[in-house]
């Protein structure tokens, strides 16, 4: 029982499925009332809720980050449970901002207080910070991609079901899923505060590090600064055509209604289930960086061919080819912690979140701020400049692979001589 409650997984799977809830009750909020500004146009509608959420997404990221210096000293003093804690208490105390909203006479711009609440404490950066440097101290590094990629797995289980029952919740009543978003919620934040414990492994059983050498120090910092260069390029180019996709489906050619973009949640949801089958069936053949740059591929393809979807069926059939695209991001972050000491996971890890935080901040103002110019002309337009600002991520994983393979060689000429 003891080792159970050691486990990260079950916190992630019940907030991902509270957070579907909220993001399909927020998500057709705001794009409702939009439509009742624009009286039905669905373009203006559409630049309207880009816009909001932009804003929205800046006032939580910037939060955020004000956030981190001092949720990581305190992770440092009472361990990365902190984090989770912390970011989960901010989203429910934001998830009643919309309530007030739908049973109270406020502007639509008062749900910006929700985002600024979840993000001063931490918001989905420490969350995954948490996630993240808790998986690691309890797995071994031989273990440890395929720890974190099963964190992700759960993950994705859970989007699919909450992206499946999320439509359905909303057609019963906005009400309804706003509430049944909060109770989950509340029920992840319960588990970590009071059931999950946090488990570290004896520092004489950590192992030597993945890039240590004569030059060891230097070679780690190398190492880090190339695989955090990958992550924040891979997230730069995925993340705001992502939140730029949930409002693409909502307008014609395809016009979904909360049933169908359920649908299409479970089937982003479904990207984590396939990459971590492609984890556990290809990482003993292909090892951290062929998994990488698999994941990559796979994610760029499928973004480019979303950008000329004027059917629902084009649009699966992209998910599909993106069936490895959730690897790269948990196998880096598995990368990244084979290079650093168990003492130095939850600083790392949350000087990593704050770059994704502001990674996260310019994918949307840049992304959100393009979408709405390219209505008029060829609004997959972003999806394309996705894909090519993804691929050049492939560059710095490269260039540590390369580089790891170059010191084996020279150590061992060394050694012969």
């Amino acid at each position: 029982m003891g080792a159970i409650l050691t486990l990260v997984e079950p916190v992630v799977v019940i907030n991902k499925l509270g957070t579907s809830f909220f993001d399909m009750a927020l998500t057709q909020t705001v794009y409702n009332q939009s439509l009742k500004a624009t009286a039905g146009d669905s373009d203006r509608a559409q630049t309207l809720s880009s816009h909001f959420l932009l804003i929205q997404s800046v006032l939580s990221s910037v939060a955020a980050m004000l956030s981190i210096i001092p949720l990581s000293r305190m992770a440092d003093r009472h361990g990365p449970k902190v984090f989770l804690v912390a970011s989960q208490m901010g989203s429910v105390l934001g998830m009643f901002t919309l309530v007030i909203f739908m049973y109270c006479e406020v502007p639509l711009e008062f749900l910006y207080l929700g985002s600024l609440l979840h993000g001063l404490s931490g918001g989905g950066p420490m969350f995954w910070a948490g996630v993240a440097a808790l998986a690691s101290l309890s797995s071994e590094q031989g273990k440890r991609t395929l720890k974190l990629n099963i964190v992700d797995f759960c993950f994705g289980v859970a989007g699919v079901v909450g992206g499946l029952l999320s439509g359905y919740l909303y057609q019963m009543g906005p009400s309804i899923l706003l509430l049944t978003a909060i109770l989950v919620s509340v029920v992840a934040l319960l588990y970590s505060v009071f059931a999950l414990t946090d488990s570290r492994r004896s520092l004489s059983e950590s192992e030597p590090l993945l890039a240590e050498s004569e030059n060891g120090k230097t070679m780690d910092r190398v190492s880090v600064g190339m695989l955090m260069s990958t992550m924040v390029l891979f997230m730069l180019g995925m993340v705001g055509a992502e939140n730029v996709l949930q409002l693409y489906v909502l307008k014609p050619p395809l016009s979904w209604d909360s049933i169908w973009a359920g649908y299409g949640r479970a089937a982003t949801s479904t990207m984590y289930l396939s990459s971590f089958i492609g984890v556990l069936g290809l990482f003993k053949v292909l090892g951290d960086t062929a998994l990488t740059l698999l994941g990559i591929v796979s994610n760029c393809t499928g973004m480019a061919i979303m950008a000329f979807t004027v059917e629902s069926w084009v649009y699966f059939l992209a998910r599909g080819i993106m069936m490895f695209a959730c690897v790269p991001m948990p196998t880096l972050r598995a990368m990244l912690s084979k290079n650093l000491h168990p003492q130095q996971y939850g600083r790392v890890f949350g000087l990593l979140q704050l770059v994704l935080a502001v990674t996260d901040l310019l994918s949307n103002v840049f992304f959100t701020s393009i979408y709405p110019l390219t209505l008029g002309w060829f609004s997959g337009f972003c999806f394309l400049l996705s894909c090519a600002i993804s691929y050049i991520s492939a560059i710095p994983i490269m260039y540590v692979n390369l580089s790891i393979k170059d010191n084996s060689k020279s150590s061992f000429g060394h050694i012969v001589w």
